[in-house]
Parts: C-alpha cells; structure tokens; sequence
C-alpha cells in the first residue's frame, strides 16, 4: 500500500516526527523541510500508512525526473522502522519508475533491493549551533549565481556533463550556498547544498587551496542552514579522504549511511 502526503498540515506533522527521530531520520527530513516552504525541486513524499507510518520515502515528481539516466535529478530518500513494509512500498505501482536510473539516500539495508550498497560517510553537527570560522584575509564572500552552473560543472567529477549542469543549476538557484570571489568577481572557493538538506558539492580551485577557505565556508552555510531549521551534515563519498578529514577536525561526530544506485536492467 502507498500513500502520497501532499496535505501541507500532514506534512508539517510528519517533519515533526521525523524530527524527534533524528539522527535516523537525517535524510528523509531534509527532504521534506524543503518541501514545506514551496517545494523548489518538486518533491513529493509516500508513505505506507498514515498517521502511523512505518516507510517514509520521498522521490522527484514525475514531471521533473524527466530523463530516464539522470541518476542525480532521480535521488530518492527513505527511512523505514520496518524492512518488509520498505520492500512492500518499493514494489507498490507507481512508487518508483524502475525504466530509469536512480539513486536511494538513507538507512535502506541492501537486502531491500537485492543490490549492493556504497556506503557514504555524512558527518552530523552536534550541538546547538555550528561553531566559529577562523578569522583571515579572503576574498569577498557572496551567494552561488547560476551564471556559476558552468564552473560548478567542470569541477564536478560525477554523471554526465549536461544532464549535470541542470542539476547543479537547480541546486544554486533553490537552495542555500556561499562561494568566495576574486576580484575579478569570479568564485574560488564555493559549497551549495542538495534538495535533501545537506551540504556539497564543495570545491576549492587548485591554486587557492590551504588557505582555510573550504573550513570556512562550511561553518558559514552551517550556520545559514541552522537558522533556517536544518540540522547541519555533510555529505560526500566513502573514497573523498581530503573532504572527509575537513569536516571530522570541524565535526568530530560522523555516520553512515548507504546509498544504493539502481539501473535499468536492459
């Protein structure tokens, strides 16, 4: 059985609850605090009973995930108290379009899938603010403009190049992010953050590195992310070591989670 929570009272009942189940529930209520202020990326959410739930799973509207191998726009979130009833709504018609490539975000157990999983590192903020910046000369601190999409693009080492530049124009044009400028107003250093409320991708231009920029700007969108009412994680690849040693010296506290990218069986 499948429900699709589109009632904006039942959506803010439920960021509550999922609330109360942090950190658990980190993924999923990202999502869903997006999808409460206007739904800039065009989330919707299913769950298998309501207002007893034991499946929360939040997916891109179908009028959105309109290109059947765009594994970043095709991110999924699901946290589950219970594995069958995960598997039941998975295999519930029209939960999820299995013609297209698509990743799942959070504490799905691979079993559910019968896939393997990578496992991700997301390093969660404890504490009830993000802590200080370290004090230096930098350049001029500003917001991500979509004119940035294509320097964004060519850092980034993950997807396709086109289908990747929409994405991460999407991210800048919703979502929080800060960047450093040159003077020639040109970004060096930038973080922005995903539709599911965590921080990435980040980047620093090689020849600005070892400056502290990139510690910086994490705690500044940190803290922007923690007076809008999102808890303040991180989130990268199991492999990226350098970003991974950033954020434990900032944020002493990691978890993991898995990620599990599915693909059309052709």
């Amino acid at each position: 059985e499948m429900l699709i929570l589109s009632c904006s009272s039942k959506l803010r009942l439920l960021e509550g609850t999922l609330r109360r189940g942090l950190p658990d529930t980190l993924l999923v209520y990202g999502t869903v605090m997006t999808i409460n202020p206007g739904n800039p990326a065009a989330q919707e959410v299913l769950v298998d009973s309501w207002p007893e739930f034991k499946v929360v799973f939040t997916q891109p509207c179908r009028e959105v995930a309109l290109a059947d191998s765009d594994l970043y726009t095709n991110t999924h979130t699901v946290y589950y108290r219970d594995l069958d009833a995960c598997c039941a709504l998975l295999a519930s018609a029209g939960a999820v379009n299995w013609g297209q490539t698509f990743r799942i975000l959070g504490n799905l157990c691979p079993k559910a899938s019968g896939r393997g999983s990578q496992q991700l590192n997301i390093y969660v903020l404890s504490g009830s603010t993000p802590g200080s910046h370290p004090t230096m000369t930098a350049p001029k601190l500003s917001s991500l403009d979509v004119s940035h999409a294509d320097l964004l693009n060519g850092t980034w080492s993950f997807g396709e190049k086109e289908k990747n530049r929409k994405y991460l124009a999407t991210l800048i044009r919703h979502f929080p992010s800060v960047c450093l400028l040159d003077s020639d107003g040109h970004p060096v250093s930038w973080i922005t953050s995903y539709p599911f409320g965590a921080m990435g991708p980040g980047y620093t231009l090689p020849q600005h590195r070892r400056r502290g920029y990139m510690v910086m700007l994490n705690n500044l969108l940190a803290k922007r992310l923690h007076a809008l009412g999102y808890p303040s994680y991180g989130y990268m690849a199991i492999e990226n070591y350098p970003m991974q040693s950033l954020l434990s010296n900032c944020w002493p506290r990691p978890r993991a989670w898995h990620q599990t990218d599915l693909c059309p069986i052709l």
